[in-house]
């Protein structure tokens, strides 16, 4: 539901500065128009440290450092599950995204030669506005079900990106993980039993 009240908090946070990730996670859309936010990471004093975001008739766009924002061209509209991942690394801000294992676009300059910061609170269905872990736009939520989302400290091979994808492999983010315990749902927010790799 598009609400600014209902989201998930991942109860682990990034403890260390990352100078290069990859975030993969399971979408299923909701009715649009625009996707909302599946995730946002905030800092004390930068809300937009990692937010993934798709407002309005915009295209998805990934934030690092609030500094600059990236589209990516993806395709999530047609109401079925798809396995995103985007990756980012220090050097030159080199950047990368994929959907459903196969690289839809990349680029470069995107925050180059800064780090994502510690310290902050990862929150799954809004975007955090004025204050970290709350304060939430409406019309910035995701709308639709999310599954398996996982945090790396390094850039995934477009070969373990793959093997997630088609599910014929399965890691663990070293720096956030998507289990039972990691997850605190607020809001009225439901969990469902759904197991996307059969």
């Amino acid at each position: 539901l598009r609400t600014n009240y209902m989201y998930g908090r991942m109860k682990r946070s990034v403890v260390h500065e990352l100078f290069a990730l990859t975030v993969c996670l399971w979408i299923k859309p909701g009715a649009g128009p625009g996707l909302g936010t599946p995730f946002s990471y905030a800092i004390p004093g930068q809300t937009n440290e990692l937010v993934l975001i798709e407002w309005g008739s915009n295209p998805m766009q990934l934030l690092i450092n609030d500094k600059q924002a990236v589209s990516l061209p993806l395709s999530l509209s047609d109401g079925k599950w798809h396995h995103v991942c985007v990756t980012w690394a220090t050097r030159d801000g080199v950047w990368e995204v994929f959907q459903d294992g196969q690289k839809r676009g990349a680029g470069r300059d995107l925050s180059p030669w800064e780090a994502v910061r510690p310290g902050g609170v990862f929150i799954l269905g809004q975007e955090q506005q004025d204050d970290v872990g709350g304060h939430f736009d409406v019309t910035q939520s995701f709308m639709g079900q999310m599954s398996g989302l996982h945090l790396w400290s390094r850039v995934l091979t477009p070969a373990e990106i793959q093997s997630q994808a088609t599910c014929s492999g399965h890691l663990e983010g070293d720096v956030l993980s998507w289990t039972q315990e990691e997850v605190e749902l607020h809001g009225g927010l439901a969990e469902l039993q759904h197991e996307l790799c059969h």
